[in-house]
């Protein structure tokens, strides 16, 4: 049975969503760009709309939360063209498996100044490095922030769950990194084929982003995240947080020059470390943990983080699949949605690695409820139960445009070969000899001369420098004002009494 959320207009109406977009910089030749993130672009510590994530070369650009789609788009594309203008030679990657990559220990960490946040950020950064390797980090994506009004906590929770049985649709439809470059493999277990020089792939992949040797941490699979409600999530997460994990612990905080490891010996450092498709998000306060925030105020938004970039799209996302993924939060939200249990867990677990790995082959089962099932059949099935939500958005807003992103993705289930991941490989072989790192080097020249080639008001640009000012003003304000020990403030921040709510 549907659950009984009612879809007023005024609430369709206020659906909202921001894109937070990873782009590593890569040189003329398509390896990582060593340079530091341009001063020209502001403070990657401050800057509302353009930072770095992991590595210095790695910039990722925010979206403020938009209730239109184009108008989304449109301040995605306007920060592009102004970074576009500060890049020189360099590019934006515009795939999510990385470029070509130096030695493990030369990919640069993000840089955040002297300040104590700064320096947390870059150190969290470094523990990053010795959990998971830094080539793992340098993987991008774009991640999907959304809301309707007027939803709580277990409304949000029911969506989530629903998410993660029907995220392996998402790679079938959207997954865009069926090959990589060799480097980023090298002297590991893999499994792949070879594609063509330094390149590797496996034939009906749609995400190796998504896959074992993407966002995949042994560490990890031992948290026992439930999302049946707030409570039960803030405790695994809690408990994630607050428990010494042996491994980590022999690398230590410190090494004995007295230089930074990583925050914490705990299994994760902060909250932003737990890998997942989805999760439950709160704007936070300054110095405030996320888990206070959600635990203090609930649910504001859902972020999807399953979404590879698409070589294709010059922002790498379309208009078209925004659409889908509003009709398919609204499925989730709005469908039946059982407590999930450690057997289901399991299940989604082993099908979104299938369907990362080998989603285009041809007759492929996955498991549901202890049954095999075709992935065929229970995406189109999915899928089917989106196009009435659809409708009923385009009612309110106009148009057709949500139906006809449904009818595109109903297509492309009919025929696999138009999905991008299917586009990517075809591309591949045919133009660029087998070689990924040509092809996606060869999208990102293009993509950089098609946005520079529009039109950026004189205005525009001036309001974008005056903001990047600022954000260096504000950096040096915040390095001014600290007066605490990076050591004493590392520890007053990872205090567990900070993730409760008595604080």
């Amino acid at each position: 049975m549907p659950r009984p959320i009612s879809l007023t207009p005024e609430r369709l109406r206020g659906m909202r969503r921001g894109i937070e977009k990873e782009s590593l910089r890569a040189d003329r030749h398509g390896a990582l760009a060593m340079t530091p993130h341009p001063q020209a672009l502001g403070s990657a510590l401050t800057h509302p709309h353009i930072t770095t994530d992991f590595s210095e070369s790695q910039l990722e650009l925010i979206t403020a939360a938009h209730t239109g789609v184009e108008d989304c788009l449109e301040e995605l594309r306007r920060v592009h063209q102004f970074v576009y203008r500060e890049l020189g030679d360099d590019v934006l990657w515009v795939a999510s498996m990385p470029c070509r990559l130096p030695a493990d220990e030369n990919i640069p960490i993000g840089r955040y100044g002297s300040s104590n946040v700064g320096r947390a950020k870059s150190v969290y950064r470094m523990g990053l490095g010795h959990r998971y390797g830094r080539r793992m980090q340098t993987i991008s994506g774009i991640h999907y922030n959304w809301s309707l009004p007027g939803l709580g906590d277990e409304d949000y929770f029911a969506l989530i769950r629903n998410f993660r049985r029907h995220s392996f649709l998402l790679l079938l439809l959207f997954g865009a990194s069926p090959a990589l470059g060799a480097c980023f493999v090298e002297g590991r277990e893999h499994g792949l084929q070879p594609l063509g020089p330094g390149s590797l792939h496996l034939p009906h992949a749609t995400s190796l982003r998504m896959g074992r040797l993407g966002y995949q941490s042994e560490a990890q699979a031992t948290i026992s995240a439930s999302f049946n409600s707030l409570e039960s999530y803030a405790a695994s997460l809690h408990e994630a947080l607050t428990r010494p994990y042996p491994p980590y612990e022999a690398v230590g905080v410190r090494n004995p020059g007295g230089e930074y490891n990583q925050l914490a010996t705990t299994l994760l450092q902060i909250e932003n470390e737990f890998y997942g498709t989805v999760r439950p998000k709160r704007t936070i306060l300054p110095g405030e943990r996320p888990l206070h925030a959600l635990r203090a105020r609930g649910v504001e938004y859902v972020e999807v983080r399953c979404m590879d970039l698409d070589p294709f799209e010059p922002l790498g996302i379309a208009a078209s699949t925004m659409r889908f993924l509003d009709v398919f939060l609204l499925h989730c939200l709005t469908s039946a949605s059982p407590p999930d249990t450690p057997a289901e867990l399991a299940e989604l677990s082993h099908n979104l690695l299938q369907v990362a790995t080998c989603g285009r082959e041809p007759g492929l089962r996955l498991e549901r409820g202890g049954r095999s099932v075709a992935a065929a059949d229970w995406a189109a099935e999915v899928v089917a139960g989106c196009l009435p939500l659809a409708r009923e958005v385009d009612a309110v807003l106009g148009g057709d445009a949500y139906a006809r992103a449904v009818a595109q993705a109903d297509e492309r289930l009919r025929w696999l070969q138009t999905t991008p991941s299917a586009r990517v490989l075809a591309a591949v072989k045919s133009d660029f000899g087998g070689s990924f790192c040509d092809f996606v080097l060869a999208q990102a020249e293009q993509t950089k001369g098609a946005l520079r080639a529009l039109p950026f008001p004189a205005e525009t640009e001036a309001e974008m420098r005056a903001e990047a000012r600022a954000s260096l003003d504000q950096q040096r304000r915040i390095e001014a004002a600290d007066t605490m020990s990076f050591e004493a403030y590392r520890v007053d921040y990872l205090s567990p009494e900070r993730l409760t709510l008595a604080r």
